[in-house]
């Protein structure tokens, strides 16, 4: 799996955007399984201040001490879900984001092993659940949402999978990774159909 997101990924040029925000990185983990890889996701605890009850990638802001945004992804990753570093597998960042709170987010894609077991630190995260990618390939979105970024109109997806929905700057992401890696041709500036 590792070698294709690298093949992918070598041409790809992610999107910096040079503002003097908060930072934070997360993880955009895939499972080992070439043949059926899944996505990991997260849903956060009802109890956080910010972004309560969503469903988000592993990750979190950046402290002083870490020594990079790829450190802050894989140390948050390991406090969310109990995946250590050692088992992830870093490829290449996708494009920047900026979160409603304005935070400057940075995606990692990561290979991790499909059969390491996840736990949940209940302080931080409900559940942990894996969709398999091929689900998204077919873009059954439940519904699209226009939302207002920098001028821009963004039609942006909204999956659900079993209870979960998937949306906001999760789907920004995704839809990134998607046609990065599996040229999906989802055009985020024009609505499904061309309406």
């Amino acid at each position: 799996m590792r070698e294709l997101l690298t093949a992918k990924l070598a041409g790809y040029s992610p999107r910096l955007l040079a503002l003097d925000y908060p930072e934070a990185g997360i993880l955009v983990p895939l499972t080992d399984d070439r043949d059926n890889p899944e996505m990991i996701f997260t849903l956060r605890s009802a109890n956080l201040n910010t972004h309560r009850g969503q469903v988000a990638y592993p990750g979190g802001k950046r402290d002083p001490g870490d020594r990079s945004l790829e450190m802050t992804a894989l140390r948050e990753t390991h406090e969310e879900i109990g995946l250590p570093p050692d088992q992830v597998q870093i490829v290449a960042p996708l494009s920047q984001v900026i979160s409603r709170y304005g935070i400057l987010v940075t995606p990692y894609v990561g290979v991790v092993p499909a059969d390491h077991p996840l736990e949940p630190n209940p302080e931080e995260i409900e559940s942990v659940f894996r969709v398999p990618v091929s689900f998204f390939l077919e873009d059954r979105r439940e519904r699209t949402d226009a939302l207002s970024f920098l001028n821009d109109t963004y039609y942006v997806p909204c999956y659900r999978w079993e209870r979960f929905q998937i949306w906001g700057l999760s789907a920004v992401v995704l839809v990134d990774f998607l046609n990065a890696v599996y040229d999906a041709g989802i055009d985020l500036l024009e609505p499904p159909g061309g309406n």
